[in-house]
């Protein structure tokens, strides 16, 4: 099974070229708000270490962006909480889905978390700094600060791009977006097969 690690900076387009490659994608965001919502031993975590903001069952996007505007350090806090549960989920996934020829990661924080392994084939998405504003304008809870925390919480972005084997420009529609996906996943599809 080729592990494809799908890096770039918050906003890039990552969890939208992941999907591109038609296979299994384990999406940590997505993970990260089941856990949310669905795990309560992570709520009762959450709740005991940070009671004046953490208040009910299931947990408050609100409630988190408060607790990171008050204090940039409470991101590394919540982080310790909710990553190891993310790991699991993640070996889960990789079991469940092992007969695929090619998983996707989407893990903003793959390499600072050290999940990527070195066979791992890390894919970086470059977009521009105009229309990564404008996607992330367009999500629910969108604040300039805590995407600011956010992307200071990642690798510097020249890091990810050198240990990046692929740059995939997403600045293009979605149907000249598909096909440049579709060719990538089909070289490196034929590179491991013919390693």
């Amino acid at each position: 099974m080729i592990r494809v690690g799908i890096v770039g900076a918050i906003g890039s387009g990552k969890s939208f070229v992941s999907k591109l490659f038609n296979f299994p994608v384990f999406n940590a965001d997505k993970e990260v708000n089941l856990i949310y919502k669905k795990n309560e031993e992570c709520f009762k975590k959450l709740k005991k270490k940070f009671p004046n903001f953490i208040k009910s069952f299931p947990i408050k996007k609100h409630e988190l962006i408060a607790l990171i505007k008050s204090d940039k350090k409470n991101l590394k806090k919540i982080s310790s909480i909710v990553h190891p549960i993310v790991r699991l989920r993640m070996k889960e996934f990789l079991k469940k889905n092992k007969n695929y020829k090619m998983i996707i990661l989407d893990i903003p924080l793959l390499i600072e978390n050290k999940l990527n392994n070195k066979d791992d084939v890390i894919v970086y998405i470059k977009s521009k700094r105009k229309k990564i504003i404008q996607r992330l304008k367009k999500r629910p809870n969108f604040n300039i600060k805590i995407f600011k925390n956010l992307r200071d919480n990642q690798v510097e972005l020249l890091k990810k791009r050198k240990l990046a084997k692929y740059i995939v420009d997403n600045n293009f529609s979605i149907n000249i977006m598909e096909k440049k996906i579709k060719l990538l996943k089909n070289k490196i599809l034929n590179e491991r097969s013919s390693s």
